[in-house]
C-alpha cells in the first residue's frame, strides 16, 4: 500500500542561488570515457550485458570491474555486502587506474542486488552508489521507512548543472550516476541497451503525458505538471501536456508520468529514450511479487528509463521524480543526469534503464589539422584537434586529451572572460553586468540574475538562477507575456576576448496554460452549532457568500468540508468563466486526524484568471489555512508570464595547437582521442581519435594470437604470443576488457591461454605492455576477438528445420552448396533474436549442403 502524505516542496517564490565556482579540470557531458560498467562474474547474463554495452557505448577496457565473489541473488545485499563486493572495489579501481576524476557513470549489469537493506533502513543500490547508505529518520505513521532525514536530500537536484560541479553534497565517498541496467531476461535488458543507445540525437517530437490519475494517493505529483509543461514550451517544446487519466493505453510517447496501483502497456507505448515511471509504493520491486506492476513494466513497453521505490516511501513527492526531467532531457542532458536531478530524495528509489541516452543532445563537429591513423611520433609533437560547434548558443568552451580512453591533459579551456559585458533589455529597459575574475557560466548566470533582481521595480521583471539558466518572471498582472520583450547580447568589454554568450529562449514572454489554484485545508473536530464559511470574491467584484453549519453531533471536519465543497460546486455564480470550483478533497478524519482538505481552481487559465479571491470564516473550535483573504495563486510561480536566459563560454570554432611530449606515454600503439566539450551547463562531447605510433626508444615487441581471424568460439582455446625485441625484459602482460589477464617476468616471449567463457560473449580487444629491466615500456597494437557461441548446425525433420546457437541480436548468413566443389551461396542474412535461430528447408530431390557463417 502507498501511505498518505501530502508535500508540497516547490517553493511559491524563486529562489535566488548564488553559486561561485572554482575552475575545474575536468568537464563531462557524458560518454563511455565517463562510464564503468560492472558485472556479476558469476552470471553470464551480466557479463554479456555488460561487454555489449562497453562495444555499443565505447567503454574504454579498463572501465570494467568484475564482481567475483557474490553469489547471493540479484535483489538484496547487505551494506556490508554493499561495501566489500561493489563499493570499495569500485573505488580501487579508480584509483588504481586513474579514473577518479574521470568517471561519473556507473553501470550496473544485471544480476547484482538492487537493495541495500539492514535494521537501520533500506536504500537502492543506485542511490547508495549515488551518495552512500542513508538510514532512517524519524517514522511517519509508524513506519520506518516513511521518513525523510535531511541528509537523504539531493542537492544536486534542479541544479541544471554539469555533475562533477555539482554533486551531492551528502554524498559519503566519491558520487556516481548510477542505473541499473537490467530486466527479467537477457534478451529484453539488450533491447533497453540498444533503444538507449539509438535514442541519440534523434530530437523526437513525440508527446509526454502528465497523467492526474483517479487514485488519490498517488496522483499528487500533479501540483509539479504545470511548472514542468511551462519550462518545456518556454524552451520551444510544446510535447509535453497534462491529462486527466487512468489510462496507459498509449502508443508512440516520449514520455509518461503517472500514478497508479497496477497497470498495462502497449509493447510499443515509447520511443527510444523515453523516460515513464508511476508514482506508487513497490514499483522498484522488480524482481518481485509484490501485488504492483514493477517498473520493468515501462521498460518492456520501450522506455530507456525508469524510476521506482524499493520499500514503503509514503507518498512524499521528493522520494519520486519531478516532471521537469522532461526539460532537463530536452536541454540535452543524459537520461541518468535529467532523472537525478528531478529527484530531492532519492535513497528509496531504484533508477533502471540506459544512463547515456541523450535524445536531445548536439553534436559538433571534429578532426585533425595533420593527424592520420597509423602516424609514428617521437619526442615533442604539436597536436592540433579542430572543433566547430553544433550551435552558436553552444559554443566549444574546452578541450581534453585521453590516451588509451584515460584523461591525459587539458588542452585549452575557454571560461567567462573577466571584463565581458553582458546586457539585457528587458522592455527598452537595459541592465548591464560585467563579467569578474575566475567566473564560470554559473557563476556569470548567479550574478546577473542578482543585478536583474536589483532592477526589479524597474523591469517588473524577477529571476531566479539554475545552473546556467536564468529564469525571468514577469510580476504585473494584467500584462500579456507577449508586451514583454527581451532581448540579450555580450561584448568584449575590458577583456582581450569574448568569450561569454547569452541567448534569449523566445523574444517575448510566455503566457502561461497553468489555472490558479489555493490549497485549502480545515482542522479539529467540531462541535453542535460550529460552522465554516467561505466569501468569494471575483475578479469583477461580485462577492458570494457560502457556509455550512454542524447540525448533527458526531459529523466529522471531513463531512463538513465536503458539504462546503459541494455547495462551491453547487453554486451558479460560481460556473461562469470568472468562478472557481472545487476538487481533489481528501478526508484524514479515516486516519485519526481531523483535518480534510481540498483545492479550489479557477475556472479560466492565467495569471488575470487567478486574482478572484477567497476568504474562509470558522468557528473558535475549527482552524483552517489559508487565513486571511488570498486569491487562487497559491501556484503563482506557475501563473506568471515566463522567459530564460542561457550563459555559455567558449567560441564557435577552436583549433588547439598542444605541444605532446610523447616521452610522456609508454612507446608503442596508442589511441589519441580529443573531447571538446561545449560551454553550458549540459557540456555535450565531441570527441575525434586517432591510433598512433610512438617510439622514443629501441624497445619493440609483437603480440600474435590463434585462431585466425576476428572471431572466436565460446569454446576455442585463445592463445597469444608476445615477443620482444630483446631480451632484457622484466614483464610481459596482456590485458583485455576489465583488465590484466596474466603476466610473465624475465622472459623476451611469453605465451597467454585466456579463457574465452571468463571474458564472456561480445568484442574484446587484446594487447600486451612489455617492460625492460631498465624501465622502458613498449604497448603492442590492439587485437579483435569477438567471442560468440559455437556454431553447430543441426537438422530436424518433419518438417525439416535448419537449427543453431546464436549471439542475440548479431547476424548470421546462411549459405548452401549442391556440390562442395563450388563455392556456398548466401541464402539470407539473418539477425538473431534470441538466442536459437531456426530456418525452414524446402525439400528438393538433389542433395544440398547448408553452413552458417557469423556475419557481424
Amino acid at each position: 500500500m502507498l501511505y498518505f502524505i501530502r508535500v508540497h516542496h516547490r517553493a511559491t517564490m524563486l529562489v535566488m542561488l548564488s553559486v561561485l565556482l572554482a575552475a575545474h579540470t575536468i568537464w563531462a557531458g557524458g560518454s563511455g570515457l565517463n562510464v564503468v560498467v560492472v558485472v556479476n562474474q558469476n552470471s553470464t547474463n551480466s557479463v554479456q550485458l555488460g561487454n555489449d554495452y562497453c562495444e555499443l557505448r565505447s567503454v574504454p577496457p579498463q572501465n570494467v570491474l568484475r564482481i567475483t565473489n557474490w553469489t547471493g541473488g540479484s535483489v538484496n545485499w547487505s551494506p556490508s555486502d554493499f561495501q566489500n563486493q561493489l563499493l570499495n572495489p569500485l573505488l580501487a579501481l579508480l584509483a588504481s587506474r586513474s579514473l577518479t576524476q574521470q568517471v561519473q557513470y556507473v553501470v550496473l549489469s544485471m544480476d547484482i542486488p538492487y537493495r541495500v537493506q539492514d535494521g537501520t533502513g533500506q536504500n537502492s543500490t543506485t542511490a547508495a552508489l549515488f551518495y552512500g547508505f542513508k538510514t532512517n529518520g524519524p517514522p511517519v505513521s509508524g513506519i520506518a521507512s516513511c521518513s525523510l532525514p535531511d541528509n537523504t536530500s539531493n542537492s544536486y537536484a534542479y541544479s541544471e548543472s554539469t555533475f562533477f560541479l555539482a554533486r551531492p553534497n551528502t554524498a559519503t565517498t566519491n558520487a556516481f550516476l548510477a542505473m541499473m541496467l537490467t530486466d527479467t531476461d537477457f534478451i529484453s535488458a539488450e533491447k533497453i541497451l540498444r533503444r538507449g543507445v539509438a535514442a541519440d540525437a534523434t530530437s523526437p517530437t513525440q508527446a509526454v503525458y502528465l497523467a492526474k490519475t483517479s487514485d488519490w494517493a498517488r496522483n499528487v505529483r500533479f501540483t509539479e505538471f504545470d511548472n514542468a509543461v511551462f519550462e518545456n514550451q518556454v524552451a520551444g517544446n510544446f510535447a509535453v501536456s497534462r491529462t486527466n487519466t487512468d489510462s496507459t493505453t498509449f502508443t508512440n510517447l516520449f514520455g509518461l508520468q503517472t500514478g497508479l496501483y497496477g497497470y498495462g502497456l502497449n509493447p510499443n507505448t515509447f520511443i527510444p529514450g523515453s523516460l515513464a515511471d508511476t508514482l506508487t509504493s513497490f514499483g522498484g520491486f522488480i524482481l518481485e511479487n509484490s501485488g504492483q506492476t514493477p517498473v520493468l513494466a515501462f521498460l518492456d513497453a520501450g522506455a530507456s528509463g525508469t524510476y521506482g521505490t524499493i520499500v514503503e516511501p509514503c507518498n512524499y513527492t521528493q522520494k519520486f521524480p519531478d516532471p521537469v526531467d522532461y526539460f532537463y532531457q530536452t536541454r540535452g542532458f543524459s537520461l541518468a543526469e535529467a532523472y537525478y536531478q528531478s529527484v530531492l530524495n532519492p535513497f528509496q528509489g531504484l533508477f533502471v534503464g540506459e544512463p547515456l541516452a541523450a535524445p536531445f543532445v548536439r553534436y559538433g563537429t571534429a578532426n585533425w589539422t595533420s593527424l592520420t591513423n597509423g602516424t609514428m611520433l617521437g619526442g615533442t609533437v604539436t597536436l592540433g584537434p579542430i572543433f566547430a560547434a553544433a550551435a552558436t548558443n553552444l559554443p566549444v568552451a574546452a578541450v581534453d586529451l585521453f590516451v588509451d580512453g584515460t584523461y591525459f591533459q587539458t588542452l585549452t579551456n575557454l571560461t567567462p572572460s573577466a571584463g565581458n559585458v553582458v546586457s539585457v533589455v528587458i522592455n527598452g529597459f537595459t541592465v548591464n553586468y560585467t563579467v569578474p575574475a575566475n567566473a564560470t557560466v554559473a557563476s556569470v548566470a548567479a550574478g546577473l540574475s542578482a543585478a536583474l533582481n536589483l532592477q526589479s521595480a524597474s523591469t517588473h521583471v524577477l529571476t531566479g538562477n539554475f545552473g546556467d539558466r536564468i529564469e525571468l518572471q514577469s510580476l504585473p498582472v494584467y500584462t500579456p507575456g507577449g508586451n514583454v520583450t527581451l532581448t540579450a547580447g555580450a561584448a568584449i568589454g575590458s577583456a582581450a576576448a569574448l568569450t561569454t554568450s547569452i541567448t534569449t529562449a523566445r523574444p517575448a514572454f510566455l503566457d502561461t496554460v497553468a489555472t490558479g489554484y489555493q490549497f485549502v485545508t480545515f482542522y479539529n473536530a467540531p462541535n453542535m452549532g460550529d460552522w465554516i464559511q467561505v466569501t468569494v470574491t471575483k475578479t469583477n467584484g461580485t462577492s458570494i457568500t457560502l457556509g455550512v453549519t454542524n447540525t448533527v453531533s458526531g459529523t466529522t471536519i471531513g463531512a463538513m468540508s465536503q458539504n462546503l465543497l459541494n455547495l462551491i460546486n453547487g453554486s451558479a455564480s460560481l460556473q461562469s468563466t470568472d468562478g472557481l470550483y472545487g476538487a481533489d478533497f481528501f478526508d484524514y478524519d479515516p486516519y485519526g486526524s481531523a483535518a480534510a482538505q481540498f483545492f479550489l481552481y479557477a475556472r479560466t487559465s492565467g495569471f488575470p484568471a487567478a486574482q478572484i479571491l477567497t476568504y474562509f470564516h470558522v468557528t473558535t473550535n475549527l482552524f483552517v489555512t489559508p487565513a486571511g483573504m488570498n486569491p487562487m495563486a497559491d501556484n503563482v510561480c506557475d501563473l506568471r508570464p515566463r522567459n530564460h536566459l542561457y550563459i555559455a563560454a567558449g567560441t564557435n570554432a577552436l583549433t588547439v595547437n598542444y605541444p605532446f611530449d610523447t616521452t610522456q606515454v609508454a612507446d608503442g600503439y596508442h589511441q589519441l582521442t580529443a573531447v571538446a566539450y561545449d560551454g553550458s551547463s549540459v557540456a555535450a562531447q565531441t570527441a575525434v581519435s586517432r591510433t598512433v605510433l610512438l617510439q622514443n626508444n629501441s624497445l619493440t615487441a609483437t603480440l600474435s594470437s590463434l585462431p585466425s581471424g576476428t572471431n572466436a568460439a565460446l569454446s576455442q582455446q585463445l592463445q597469444f604470443t608476445v615477443t620482444a625485441s630483446t631480451t632484457n625484459i622484466s614483464r610481459i602482460e596482456l590485458f583485455s576488457t576489465g583488465g590484466s589477464l596474466g603476466f610473465a617476468t624475465n622472459q623476451a616471449t611469453a605465451n597467454f591461454s585466456p579463457s574465452s567463457s571468463y571474458l564472456g560473449l561480445g568484442l574484446h580487444p587484446f594487447y600486451a605492455v612489455v617492460t625492460d629491466q631498465s624501465g622502458h615500456v613498449y604497448q603492442t597494437s590492439n587485437f579483435w576477438y569477438r567471442i560468440i557461441p559455437d556454431l553447430r548446425l543441426s537438422l530436424a525433420r518433419s518438417p525439416s528445420v535448419l537449427t543453431w546457437a546464436t549471439a542475440p541480436f548479431h547476424a548470421y548468413d546462411l549459405q548452401y552448396s549442391t556440390n562442395l566443389t563450388v563455392p556456398f551461396q548466401t541464402i539470407t542474412t539473418i539477425t538473431a533474436a534470441d538466442w536459437i535461430v531456426q530456418w525452414p528447408v524446402s525439400r528438393t530431390n538433389s542433395a544440398a549442403f547448408y553452413r552458417v557463417q557469423f556475419d557481424r
